[in-house]
Order: structure tokens, then sequence, then C-alpha cells
């Protein structure tokens, strides 16, 4: 089994100096280069505090440089808002100056502020970012490309460098029903999200296998990263206060989001992402503690331990990729439940 990292980089009421919030993460990062972690998963987010990692190349081209065996993932680069040219490129440069270290992953964003800012019409994402993931794979696997497109149009265009990697290892967030279908039939692997219910997870990955297998593809050999958020502490009530401090900012952020996307052509555009959370708002009394108890992996290092043993059994699992809520959390899973897998 293997585990990575899905890494924000939150600045919670910027209750320290910015640079505090990246120094720890690239402490952290040293010590999964060290400890058998797979990689570490970067997440992109733009005009916020839930994440301040404009860049997950540039921020990649850093941890490589810190780093000798861990591989750094994007999760994902918002391939809805470059020109797929230079997204080409900078995935293919940091593979090479990783030494080929990169898991390229995917998505097209789901935050209208984003949209708004960059100039991406809502209602065109999804044709955007299938043409910019087709365009990018087109560039890494031909001498020179030759694309007529609804969006963009190359004839004979050389695009360097082509990456280390060959082929590069590639996933798509997938997270509705129909991207999962899209997503399969074409052959590629996905990564899952972390505002799915653990039985919402094991449905869709085996929408996602019986498409892929009808499609003519295999599971054989894929890894596929599922994100849960996870919460820890020596006990109980310890990781439950863990949890809904994190879950509380997280929600606020996402809330804020939410409240822009009512009224536009956003609205309906959102993920699963959202659209999960706006289950886990609908009719409940404290949708913070429902998110604690029904999506995270929340508890003490006995209790996470038989917790991912059951998703092991029971999704299936062979790829989990942590969310942790707090330092503490890292701490505790890489001294306490990590070994117990290796």
């Amino acid at each position: 089994m293997k585990f990575g990292v899905l890494q924000f980089f939150s600045w919670p009421g910027r209750r320290v100096p910015l640079a505090t919030v990246y120094d720890r993460a690239f402490h952290r990062m040293e010590v999964m280069d060290k400890t058998g972690y797979d990689a570490v998963w970067l997440a992109e987010h733009h005009f916020s505090t839930y994440s301040v990692c404009p860049s997950v190349h540039v921020m990649g081209a850093h941890i490589a440089a810190r780093t000798k065996k861990l591989r750094i993932g994007t999760a994902v680069s918002l391939a809805s808002f470059y020109h797929p040219l230079r997204l080409a490129e900078e995935v293919a440069l940091l593979d090479h100056v990783s030494g080929g270290r990169v898991n390229w992953g995917a998505g097209r964003g789901f935050d209208p502020t984003e949209h708004k800012i960059f100039g991406v019409e809502p209602k065109e994402s999804y044709a955007r970012f299938r043409e910019a993931v087709e365009i990018v794979l087109k560039v890494w696997e031909n001498d020179k490309l030759n694309h007529q497109g609804e969006f963009w149009q190359f004839e004979d265009v050389e695009v360097l460098p082509k990456p280390l990697q060959d082929p590069m290892p590639v996933w798509l967030a997938a997270t509705s029903l129909e991207a999962l279908e899209w997503t399969a039939q074409r052959g590629h692997s996905i990564m899952m999200d972390p505002h799915a219910t653990h039985p919402e997870i094991a449905k869709k990955r085996a929408l996602y296998k019986q498409s892929l297998e009808a499609a003519g593809f295999s599971m054989a050999g894929r890894d596929i990263p599922m994100a849960r958020t996870l919460a820890m502490g020596a006990t109980a009530a310890e990781a439950e206060d863990v949890g809904r401090r994190g879950a509380e900012f997280m929600f606020g952020s996402y809330l804020r989001k939410k409240a822009n996307i009512r009224g536009t052509a956003a609205g309906a555009q959102k993920t699963m992402q959202v659209e999960a959370l706006d289950k886990s708002l609908e009719g409940e009394d404290d949708p913070v503690a429902r998110y604690v108890n029904d999506i995270a992996i929340c508890g003490t290092p006995e209790k996470v331990i038989d917790d991912i043993q059951e998703m092991q059994e029971t999704l299936p699992l062979e790829y989990l990729m942590i969310a942790p809520l707090s330092h503490a959390s890292f701490v505790m899973f890489t001294e306490k439940v990590l070994p117990h897998f290796q």
C-alpha cells in the first residue's frame, strides 16, 4: 500500500507569517522523503488563504531541490486556466529538474472567483479542461504538435522539453459521475476527492472500474489515490477537536465560495466537492460533526489503523492520500500509523 500527502498551504487567520507556513511544509516534506511516503501532492489555489500556492510547478521545483526520493504530484494543475503549451512545458521542465519524479494530476477547478479573474467562462471550463489535457498529452507524445480544436489551434509546433519520464504518469481529478465515465472511457487514471463519504467513494470507484473495463482498459497496475482529511489525537476527544477546527476552517472557505456561486453560471458547473459539502449542510444540525464522523479519518492511532484496514477491504484502498488537519496529526500518523503498513 502507498501513502501520500495532499499538501495545502493554509493560512487560517493569517496568525503567523506566511514564511512560517511554507517552512513548516518544507520540513514536513523532508520528513516524508526519509520515512517511506510515495509522494507529496500539491494543491493549486488562487486568491484565498485556503491554500496559498498559486503555482504547483514553481513549488514543485523547490521541493525537488530539498528532497531525493519523494515523488512530486500536482493535485491539481488547474488546466482550465493555463495556455496548454505553457502547461506542457512547465510540467516537463519540472520532471527534468526533479530527476523524473513528477506525478502529473490535472483538474478544472470550481471556484467562481478564479474563473472570473482568469477570464474563463464557467460554462466552458469542462471543455477547456479536456482540450487542454488533450493538447498536453499530444505535446508529450509527438515531435511536433498539430491540433485544431474549439479553443486552440496549432500547426507544426515543437514544444520542448519533453518529460524525462516516458510515459509521464498522469491522473485526472474526477468527482462527478459524468467525469468519472469520461475519464475511464479514455483510459486515464483518476484521483478521488476528500469530500465524499466512504460509501460514496466506493460507488465512484466501482463505476470507474466498470467504465474503464467496458472501454477495453484494465485496472491492473494503476494507482488510484484516494484523498482523505486526517485528524488525530492521543484520545478520541483530542482527535475530534482537531477535526472540528479543521473542518470549520474548510467549511468557512467553501461556504464563502458557495455564496458566490449562487445565481451565476457557475452554479450549474459545481464539482462534486462542493455538492458533497452542500449535502453536509442540508438538514443537518451540526454539519461539521457529520464531516468529522462520516468523511474524515479521525481518531487515535489505533482507530486510524483499524479504519484504514477496513477501507482496504471494503473500498478497496491501495493508495491513501492524507490531508492532515494539523501538523500534529501528520507527525502522529508518520510515527504511529505509517510503520504498521510498511
